[in-house]
């Protein structure tokens, strides 16, 4: 009898210990790793708008590569009025 209530003792523990590493898990660090993800995201965003502009601002445009013989290019609104004006 006592063997019998040393194993259902063990398997309680394991469960305990089971299930606070699933809360530990689901609260503490599943939020920590995702707002690093999404801080990361962010700062990638950040980096490409900020590219994008240094390259308006230098070259008057930026081409951005889309797929297979195919560019988008970017030119500030101020080009584009002078462009559709007939002289």
């Amino acid at each position: 009898m006592a063997d019998r209530t040393k194993v259902v003792i063990a398997i309680l523990v394991v469960l305990v210990v089971a299930l606070g590493a699933f809360i530990l898990y689901s609260f503490v660090i599943q939020p920590t790793i995702q707002g690093y993800v999404v801080q990361k995201q962010t700062e990638g965003v950040q980096i490409a708008v900020t590219t994008i502009l240094a390259q308006i601002q230098q070259y008057g445009y930026v081409q951005i590569p889309l797929a297979e013989n195919q560019t988008l290019t970017l030119i500030p609104p101020q080009m584009c009025s002078q462009i559709q004006q007939p002289q």
